[in-house]
């Protein structure tokens, strides 16, 4: 199968023995939502550069329809990259700005202008065709990078963090409207990020980085709900991690640890170490509620945000964990602080995974 991009073991090492990104390994269909994830200074705009060809790999090769263009100059390559501080040229116009890349690939005035034109109408932006780009909204300038990107008509395009600079209803807006844009022109966007919520509802799949190295790629709800590693189920969500040791097989693809608060069961294989709980997976419950995994403790704090409740609850040994629930609960508005709480958990909703 010929991909849209395709990284082989691509990795950057810099002069001082720095690892930037460490065998990376991707495969991306045509029209597929991509997004890296992690903290900074993971490696995922490092990497996304490397695929635009403004940084030089160490080893491996980047793939593009089948062709390697792991030496190929940026301008040759079928990508176009927007910024997160969008890179516009102040003295120039919306128009100008939006024509420059294709002014690059020395394409003939006639076509270019009806490019142009057409992208401005996309984008909403022929009333200010003619203005100067610093003389926009920040909603507008990133709407003037989009155009600019699209006009050339790539077949991949690399966004790196560019809602960023944007205020959160702004971020949001723009968000709803990117998502849409990719769906209708069936390219392959490749969105660098260090906001879960724009991973989680923007992608199609996710990659997950920590220290220039790949932890998991999934699509988002399998990213949530089965985290492969332990950073992942530290950086992903609200999670609870209790450590324990093996305990066997409990049948069915279930495997059991031996933790400080009982036995934990949950998809595995019987040899981990780890059990991952989201925390919406906890539900307040009567005692002896069969088929539950069962957890004792007292509250420590409560915030009731609209429709969530999201409760501190302290276990033996004053352990902490998050939990969230229904705020229309019963239950939960009667809670007081220091009251005791009997927790049940599914154990088709945890996770094992190795330390």
């Amino acid at each position: 199968m010929v991909y849209d991009l395709e990284l082989i073991s691509v990795g950057k090492t810099y002069s001082d023995g720095t690892v930037a990104v460490s065998d990376f390994d991707l495969k991306v269909e045509k029209g597929e939502f991509v997004a890296f994830l992690g903290p900074s200074g993971c490696g995922k705009s490092t990497t996304l550069r490397m695929i635009a060809g403004f940084e030089d790999i160490t080893n491996g090769e980047v793939m593009m329809m089948g062709r390697n263009v792991t030496h190929v100059p940026p301008e040759k390559r079928p990508t176009s990259m927007i910024f997160q501080n969008y890179a516009l040229f102040p003295h120039m116009s919306v128009r100008e700005n939006v024509a420059f890349g294709l002014d690059v690939k020395g394409t003939p005035k006639a076509e270019r202008d009806r490019k142009v034109d057409r992208i401005l109408d996309m984008f909403d932006l022929e009333p200010f065709a003619d203005r100067k780009a610093d003389k926009l909204s920040g909603g507008q300038r990133q709407r003037i990078a989009l155009a600019r990107g699209l006009v050339v008509e790539p077949e991949i395009l690399l966004l790196d963090e560019p809602l960023g600079a944007l205020d959160a209803n702004l971020r949001r807006i723009i968000q709803n409207e990117l998502k849409l844009l990719q769906r209708e022109l069936g390219i392959t966007f490749v969105f660098v990020t260090h906001a879960q919520s724009e991973a989680l509802g923007l992608s199609d799949r996710v990659v997950v980085m920590s220290n220039g190295v790949v932890e998991q790629i999934s699509p988002p709800r399998e990213l949530y709900r089965r985290p492969a590693t332990p950073f992942v189920a530290d950086f992903i969500g609200s999670n609870t991690v209790f450590e324990g040791t093996p305990k066997g097989t409990a049948g069915s693809g279930f495997g059991q640890i031996d933790t400080p608060y009982g036995i934990m069961t949950g998809l595995g294989q019987g040899n981990e170490t780890l059990a991952v709980v989201p925390a919406e997976a906890f539900r307040i419950v009567p005692l002896g509620t069969p088929n539950e995994i069962l957890l004792h403790g007292t509250l420590a704090d409560r915030q009731l945000v609209g429709a969530v409740g999201h409760l501190k609850i302290r276990l033996p040994g004053d352990r902490d964990i998050a939990v969230e629930v229904s705020a229309d609960r019963p239950e939960v508005r009667t809670l007081t602080p220091g009251a005791p709480v009997t927790l049940g958990v599914d154990p088709a909703s945890v996770t094992l995974i190795h330390a």
